[in-house]
């Protein structure tokens, strides 16, 4: 099992969100409102606002899913401009279910 976090922007988590639960399998998701910022600056110090509105996506996934929802987050999130977002595959050792008490490493 794998988490898969995606930080993208806003107005792109319906479209997401739609091709996601086109997965056969896709175990669901977690979303929350952040704020962050990365290396793309402005030289306009007037302008510049530190933190911008970002989306985070939070998915536990089985191994053989992970890289059907990687490729789909980055396929529909991209639009070619800077701050489109980032995505991120981390290793998830075991988790629980509070309702049932089950435990594993595929509980996604």
């Amino acid at each position: 099992m794998k988490e898969i976090r995606a930080y993208i922007q806003p107005h792109k988590l319906n479209q997401i969100t739609l091709a996601l639960m086109e997965i056969t399998g896709f175990p669901g998701m977690s979303v929350s409102e952040c704020e962050g910022f990365g290396r793309e600056h402005t030289d306009h110090i007037q302008d510049y606002k530190p933190f911008l509105a970002r989306t985070r996506l939070e998915i536990f996934a089985p191994d053989e899913l992970v890289e059907t929802i990687f490729q789909t987050i980055m396929r529909v999130a991209h639009s070619g401009h800077h701050g489109d977002g980032k995505v991120y595959i981390i290793d998830s050792l075991e988790g629980g279910r509070i309702s049932s008490g089950e435990r594993g490493d595929n509980l996604g």
